[in-house]
């Protein structure tokens, strides 16, 4: 890869805006930021006609896009099209995720995550298991007959067919024994509370045990009233846990994503939650212009990309612009543990980044200083 130098009238970094300055990029890492006017020789320079250049940004849910559900079709050309769905949205890293079904189809999902990895697939951070082990009273669109209790011996087969594929579960805490949180939290599995009703003691429980992160928040979990703190409560209350927000103003009011900031501040991060239009398979998503619903019309999936959500954060939810930034980039990096090498740009960094222009609209992905 040849080394280049991407000068913008505004960077940010990941931490603030800097103006007058060129990042400097050799094989696929950030190598320094400088002066527009001190490029070192042997960079190609290049001038980006448009208003800030930010990290890329990194979702960890998301089911399908560009017309393909990831469950429905299990395939290396879905990933691809999930991948290029993602890339339409300024993210370039995603975690593909399968809700509740069965454990045969878990592993095949596994299965073919590894084989679009081996093939050079692009983007995928792994798989993201959202269920079985949930609460059925907070089901939401998960089916209810793949719904269980976990044992040891079913997440120990989970891990042995997922090995560095199998990233993140959402599971509900109330149906867990604390031996299977504990083997999956050994086992460097992200565990996130969700579809849960548990009470705020159960969660808080939960938390202590070393579960960091939730899904959804709102969305299928008890909520927060005077008397029952609820997972809500939990979340708000403990000072180390990180929680998703689906930022479409259709699964959780903007008023109350403003509210949560506000509390959780760098603790609340965006995801898309996307779904695909299909007709068959398991889960059939029906389109109805700005949601993705079951044919019932339970609620199922957004038509979120990550730069609308982080647009309808700025515009719809009054969130400063680097803080949106941050909750689409550096905060989901930092569950994932991977804050040094996305969502910032600073050297060691990858070379993911997106241009934007004054209303933010994309004007480019560049993935690895290229594109």
């Amino acid at each position: 890869m040849s080394a280049t130098a991407f000068i913008a009238r505004e960077i940010f970094t990941g931490s603030e805006i800097q103006t007058g300055r060129a990042v400097l990029v050799k094989e696929g890492k950030v190598v320094a930021i400088t002066e527009a006017s001190a490029i070192p020789a042997g960079y190609r320079k290049q001038e980006l006609a448009g208003y800030l250049l930010a990290p890329a940004f990194l979702d960890l849910q998301i089911y399908g896009g560009n017309g393909k559900l990831f469950s429905a079709e299990m395939t290396t050309e879905s990933l691809d099209a999930v991948y290029e769905y993602c890339l339409q949205g300024g993210c370039t890293q995603f975690m593909i995720t399968l809700a509740t079904n069965s454990i045969e189809k878990f592993i095949r999902g596994l299965e073919v995550a590894r084989e679009y990895r081996n093939g050079g697939g692009k983007g995928l951070l792994g798989v993201h298991l959202e269920g079985p082990y949930i609460n059925p009273v907070k089901k939401g669109a998960h089916i209810e007959k793949f719904i269980k209790k976990p044992t040891p011996e079913e997440i120990k087969l989970l891990l042995q067919k997922g090995k560095d594929l199998f990233r993140m579960m959402t599971l509900a805490p109330e149906q867990c024994d604390p031996a299977c949180i504990e083997l999956l939290l050994q086992n460097g599995i992200i565990v996130s509370a969700g579809h849960s009703n548990a009470t705020y003691e159960e969660a808080i429980d939960g938390f202590y045990q070393g579960i960091p992160a939730a899904t959804h928040l709102f969305n299928a979990m008890s909520p927060l009233q005077g008397r029952q703190p609820g997972v809500v409560g939990a979340i708000y209350d403990n000072n180390d846990v990180r929680c998703s927000i689906v930022c479409d103003g259709v699964h959780v009011d903007f008023a109350s994503i403003r509210i949560s900031k506000k509390i959780m501040q760098d603790r609340l991060f965006f995801i898309t939650d996307a779904v695909a239009e299909v007709s068959y398979g398991e889960y059939v998503h029906v389109f109805k212009g700005d949601r993705f619903t079951l044919p019932d019309g339970t609620l199922s999936g957004s038509a979120l990309t990550m730069l609308q959500a982080v647009r309808n954060g700025v515009e719809k939810a009054g969130i400063p612009l680097p803080e949106a930034l941050r909750m689409a980039a550096l905060y989901p990096a930092t569950v994932i543990g991977r804050q040094n090498q996305w969502g910032v740009i600073q050297p060691g960094a990858r070379a993911d980044f997106i241009l934007l222009d004054e209303e933010l609209n994309l004007l480019r992905v560049i993935v690895d200083g290229e594109g």
